[in-house]
């Protein structure tokens, strides 16, 4: 079924077509007739099939007929979600007067408060706590709002935004229209949705446990020490030309970074203490191929819409079967092939065995060759040596004197209960804890 006949007017379609797009999705195609007969929904598709343009298609649309004012609201959890809305919202909407802006914290209030009081929208992005916190400010109204969309409400309620949700909520109109729309839908979402939406439709195309079919899953078993000699000789490889890293904590994030960049990768690194234009920086230089690699905690794993991303590479096994959904929905979207890669090691593996019974199958264990998992030194595919950190460390100890400790400058105070050792080495007088 084309656009053409699910009932949009000619100014959105006319944005469809100079976005490149002629044929719906399936969540496309079911979602749209229903939004735009006012009823509440309920939408669960994989990540990467086109639920923005879902809901957006036929808010536009709607927006296009009627008196300008905000009229509509999307509340989304993170900043570049909220980003990405905005720009598809603009794309299809750019033969129309519609209005469309975003709220987001992480930057300056002023501006975001004059757009609000005197430029005008008709259609708001916002992330839950700045639009609280203009609305505390009374920079923004919500009588006229009739349509309101959750998306990935599920990450919002997983990140505390529950409450901010339920607030929000209970401003605006009781008879709204309100869309629910997720890449999973958890029990925990259930009391919110009961007391959001009055009635809703719901399309279920995919189970929560099915991530998206084009995606090749691997699980490649290392011991910890190993895992960056590992993750530079994949990175290496002329079929990841693509790549997004995901690792557990910011500080680790920072760390890997470093660390890869060390060995000649073109890194950018994303994380939640980055800075808004940091942030922008690094999204922007991925996605034009500046950086050929992103390493990211999950902030990255909802809203980055990169549609050439060959390889997800989990760095560190998420805590949560969800969160490794979400991840690798990073690749293979629209339909397109991609690979997820997990690098295990001994202590990750109950986690592993949590993704399994959560996909409901087994995942196959990989040993690449040419990666010599023993930690020496050897030719690379490429003929280029790869020399472990491990190895490095073995080799600095073997080439050390063998006594230290002894000799016409030791000091007769470095012995200590018959053990030998050094103090200040090379006269420092402080030594920096790492």
């Amino acid at each position: 079924m084309p656009f053409t006949q699910l009932g949009l007017p000619a100014p959105i379609l006319r944005g469809v077509r100079a976005a490149g797009y002629t044929r719906p999705t399936p969540i496309q195609e079911q979602a749209i007739p229903i939004v735009l007969s006012g009823r509440d929904l309920i939408g669960a598709a994989h990540t990467g099939t086109g639920k923005t343009a879902a809901f957006l298609l036929p808010i536009l649309s709607r927006l296009t007929e009627g008196t300008p004012a905000l009229r509509a609201l999307v509340l989304v959890p993170t900043r570049e979600l909220a980003a990405q809305v905005e720009a598809c919202a603009r794309e299809y909407g750019r033969f129309t007067g519609i209005r469309a802006g975003v709220v987001i914290g992480g930057v300056p209030i002023g501006p975001q408060e004059r757009m609000l009081r005197h430029e005008g929208l008709d259609l708001l992005i916002a992330t839950p706590g700045r639009l609280l916190d203009l609305h505390g400010r009374q920079s923004v109204s919500f009588e006229d709002v009739d349509t309101v969309v959750l998306d990935e409400a599920d990450r919002m309620v997983d990140m505390g935004f529950a409450p901010d949700l339920r607030r929000i909520l209970r401003l605006l109109r009781s008879d709204r229209q309100t869309l629910m729309f997720s890449a999973t839908m958890p029990s925990e979402l259930n009391q919110v949705a009961r007391e959001a939406l009055v009635r809703p439709l719901r399309l279920d195309l995919a189970e929560p446990s099915e991530p998206a079919p084009a995606v090749a899953h691997a699980f490649f078993p290392v011991t910890q020490h190993l895992k960056v000699d590992l993750l530079s000789h994949i990175l290496g490889l002329s079929s990841a030309r693509k790549a997004i890293v995901f690792v557990r904590s910011k500080r680790g994030t920072d760390r890997l970074a470093r660390r890869l960049r060390g060995l000649g990768h073109e890194i950018q690194a994303l994380h939640g203490d980055r800075s808004q234009s940091q942030r922008e920086r690094a999204l922007r230089d991925f996605r034009c191929g500046r950086a050929a690699v992103l390493v990211a905690t999950d902030i990255a794993s909802r809203g980055i819409d990169v549609d050439d991303v060959t390889h997800v590479i989990n760095y560190d096994v998420p805590n949560a079967p969800e969160d490794y959904v979400h991840r690798i929905g990073r690749t293979g979207r629209m339909h397109a092939s991609g690979e997820a890669i997990t690098l295990v090691s001994a202590e990750e593996r109950e986690r592993v065995v949590a993704i399994e019974r959560f996909l409901g199958r087994p995942v196959e264990r990989v040993t690449l060759p040419g990666f010599d998992y023993r930690g020496q030194a050897r030719e690379t595919p490429e003929g280029k040596p790869s020399r472990s950190h491990a190895s490095s460390r073995r080799a600095a100890r073997e080439s050390a004197p063998a006594d230290r400790g002894t000799g016409p400058g030791a000091s007769a105070s470095a012995a200590v209960h018959g053990r030998k050792r050094r103090i200040n080495p090379g006269g420092r007088r402080g030594r920096r804890r790492m």
